[in-house]
């Protein structure tokens, strides 16, 4: 099952009970003003990446689940950890672009790196949308199965495509309705192409709410 809120994480993490997911791989907002990047002009400004959550979403957040993967983890409060992962982007060396970008983990286990060009992702709907590649990458090495997942902060829903191949059950925010409708399309649209080259299950039943 893949649920999709169309609901401010923050007031759906408040009903849940202490550890009710097992991991949580989130992209929250990285606070850096992204829409004011030149590279990012065809997608529309909103004010959503201005500043970076509050301390009591990393602490609702480690609350509700056990594991945690958090991506921009070098912007945010959190404990040390030893065990970052890095995606190389494949990109020319560029002062204006990010060539690589660290997610903080719970884990205590090694930092390992995975390389994979960020123009392997294409038709982008979010200006930050991570290829689907990635957390497909995320969920074949660090969730187990059986797992249901929790993201926060859903954007372009690439992990909703990869949950629903690698069949992980899946729970994800998006408080954007444009961003929200948007990924939703685009999910329904990866459910509706034949299942060729990934697992021969049905998709994943979706269920949504709204504000």
């Amino acid at each position: 099952m893949i649920e999709l809120h169309n609901i401010d994480c923050m007031e759906y993490m408040r009903g849940l009970p202490d550890k009710a997911y097992p991991l949580a791989i989130v992209d929250p907002p990285y606070g850096i003003g992204i829409a004011s990047n030149p590279v990012r002009q065809k997608h529309e400004r909103k004010r959503w990446d201005v500043a970076i959550p509050s301390q009591a979403y990393f602490d609702e957040l480690r609350r509700v689940s056990v594991d945690q993967i958090v991506w921009g983890g070098n912007y945010f409060p959190l404990p040390p950890t030893q065990c970052f992962l890095i995606w190389d982007k494949v990109q020319p060396f560029d002062f204006s672009l990010a060539m690589c970008e660290l997610a903080w983990t719970s884990f205590k286990q090694p930092a390992k790196m995975h390389r994979l060009s960020i123009a392997s992702e294409r038709g982008k709907i979010h200006p930050t949308q991570k290829p689907v590649a990635l957390y497909r990458w995320l969920l074949q090495n660090y969730a187990k199965p059986g797992q249901r997942i929790l993201d926060t902060h859903g954007g372009s829903m690439s992990i909703a495509i990869a949950c629903d191949i690698e069949g992980y059950d899946l729970t994800l925010c998006e408080l954007d309705k444009d961003y929200f409708e948007a990924g939703k399309k685009r999910l329904e649209q990866h459910q509706a192409q034949p299942r060729l080259f990934e697992s021969a299950a049905a998709p994943s039943p979706i269920q949504t709410t709204f504000l």
